[in-house]
């Protein structure tokens, strides 16, 4: 995909002026870009057609156009992003100019050898820049539709095509790019989260698309397309959509999934998502708790040939992905405990207790070597966060709750403050949920906006509007510090000043704490731990540190990799030669 950001980039590095069609402020930062003049022009080609070249010496079959997501192809096609007056402005035609260029000049320089695969964005819904599936999108690919030899056709920018599953289906782009094989002989290639086999075909029977692009439910699942051809559905590790991926993109860190832990870990772990080293010592497992962490590690050591157990306090499994399944758009999150389920039932060698509330004296009785305590955390009702070490004034009060409550099922009534110094998603679906169930809903945060940690995920623009939509109050930039029963003392993040707000009730969406007590006290005895017989004592995921669920799964992973050895990390510098 060879690719140009137009508006969308400051050039911090080489800190010369950003080019695009005219002179406008970059989307992020402080730069203005350059109008592309004539020579600009041709020098974009020449780059583009020298870019090409790289690409198929270094083997690539596919070489991109890439007129997508807003970036500069289609900022030159857009109306409104370009108001030239010269041979690269005005009418659709001459807007269109830079994309069919590019196009000719990819086919002449490679199109012998490689395939040329132009990607567009047929609408971009409320983004205004004048490219609709009804309009100047359709008019685009029956433009140049025999110049390509593929076409990728998606929607809008990458936030809106890369939405998670609390706002979209799989396939929400359909109604969309359907249009497309009626104007072109050319194949057409999709996406839209495809996680199901059966959705997959489903949209080629009815003649939409030729092929599925699937990113994220690779990234979820790298063998997909084997487990499809095989007829393994049921051994599918489906992306939930939660865009943990994208955010660790954007945050500056190697790649994640909640689904697959060992993405991002093939090359410095030397983890392979379907194979696992058989054991290399003895000893049985015993595994506390049937949550992320704890079902990934019974899954993962399981195949290595450990005989172990799970015990589970509840007679639910999944730990918070289950719970948090219940929430509104959080659905999918059931997936991570149905697809380890899934995989243990298919283990011999491993046993699932449920209702199995264990104490001290069961751990030691139980006769296992290893121990793995993964009893994950709860949510905290003093009001102890990110902003305040100290408690809140009145956290004792019975009409103060968290959204452990609301996930259990509390009845709670009348005016709600809901106190969110957590930051991501949770805050969000919290008032959704209390809106839906009838309630007065005020969101206070102490960030200047919503749930501002789900910018990584795409997510946080959607949140405020839908919130905003739904008649929920907003108060930002404020703390929660006292509450008596009928009254919320908020107090302003920049001036100190307070202000009180009437309520019957709070609930703090502030941190949580490790259900870490049976860790410690069997840690606090290691005399009698070794005279149990007990060799290993280890705490995972959210009992060790609460984290994003992504981060539980890996800790059960890493535990069972790391049974019987070190965990090795490279961190060589690699220097590619040439």
């Amino acid at each position: 995909e060879l690719w140009h950001g137009g508006y969308s980039k400051n050039n911090g590095l080489t800190r010369r002026p950003p080019v695009a069609p005219m002179s406008m402020p970059v989307w992020h930062g402080t730069s203005q870009t350059r109008a592309m003049d004539k020579a600009d022009i041709r020098e974009f080609r020449l780059n583009h057609r020298k870019s090409a070249l790289r690409a198929k010496e270094a083997g690539f079959d596919l070489v991109y156009v890439y007129a997508a997501h807003g970036y500069l192809p289609a900022q030159f096609l857009s109306r409104v992003q370009n108001r030239r007056t010269d041979e690269y402005g005005g009418s659709f035609e001459d807007r269109a100019r830079l994309i069919k260029e590019l196009l000719e000049d990819t086919k002449d320089a490679v199109g012998d050898t490689c395939g040329v695969v132009i990607r567009f964005a047929v609408d971009n819904l409320d983004i205004d820049m004048g490219i609709t599936f009804d309009g100047e999108g359709r008019d685009l690919v029956e433009h140049v539709a025999e110049l390509p030899d593929l076409w990728d056709v998606n929607i809008a920018n990458f936030a809106a095509d890369a939405r998670t599953a609390r706002f979209v289906d799989e396939g929400a782009q359909e109604s969309y790019i359907s249009f497309v094989k009626q104007v072109t002989t050319k194949p057409v290639l999709t996406v839209g989260r495809y996680t199901s086999p059966d959705r997959m075909v489903s949209i080629i029977n009815k003649g939409l698309v030729d092929m599925i692009g699937a990113a994220r439910p690779s990234i979820a699942d790298p063998f997909l397309p084997r487990k499809i051809e095989e007829g393994r559905i049921e051994d599918i590790r489906e992306c939930i959509g939660c865009n943990i991926c994208v955010k660790s993109n954007g945050d500056g860190y190697p790649l994640r999934c909640t689904q697959n832990p060992t993405m991002g870990e093939e090359w410095r772990r030397g983890w392979h998502p379907e194979t696992i080293a058989p054991k290399g010592g003895d000893g049985k497992v015993l595994i506390v708790g049937a949550g992320p962490a704890g079902l990934e590690a019974a899954r993962a050591a399981g195949p290595r040939g450990y005989q172990g157990a799970v015990a589970e306090a509840t007679g639910e499994l999944g730990g918070r992905s289950t719970r948090e399944a219940t929430l509104p758009g959080l659905s999918t999150f059931a997936r991570v405990k149905d697809w380890r389920l899934g995989q243990i039932l298919k283990l011999p060698n491993v046993e699932i207790f449920r209702d199995s509330e264990l104490a001290i004296d069961e751990v030691l009785e139980f006769g296992f070597e290893h121990v793995c305590i993964a009893t994950g955390s709860h949510w905290r009702r003093n009001g102890v966060g990110r902003s305040s070490f100290d408690a809140m004034e009145g956290h004792g009060h019975h009409r103060v709750f968290t959204p452990d409550d609301v996930m259990n099922g509390t009845l709670i009534e009348g005016r709600v403050i809901i106190y969110d110094d957590d930051h991501f998603y949770m805050g969000g679906v919290i008032a959704e949920a209390l809106k839906a169930n009838g309630n007065d809903v005020v969101l206070v945060t102490s960030s200047d906006a919503v749930s501002p940690e789900c910018h990584g995920t795409l997510d946080q623009p959607r949140i405020q509007a839908r919130l905003i939509e739904l008649g929920i109050d907003i108060v930002t930039a404020h703390s929660l510090t006292a509450f008596d029963g009928s009254e919320a003392r908020l107090t302003c993040g920049y001036s100190s000043r307070e202000r009180s707000a009437t309520c019957d009730n709070v609930v703090l969406v502030t941190s949580r704490e490790p259900n870490a007590g049976l860790y410690e006290s069997l840690a606090a005895d290691p005399d009698r731990l070794a005279s149990s017989g007990i060799a290993s004592l280890r705490r995972i995921g959210d009992c060790e540190a609460p984290h994003i669920i992504a981060t539980a799964v890996h800790a059960g992973h890493l535990y069972a990799r790391t049974l019987d050895g070190e965990d090795i990390v490279k961190r060589d510098r690699v220097i590619v030669p040439g």
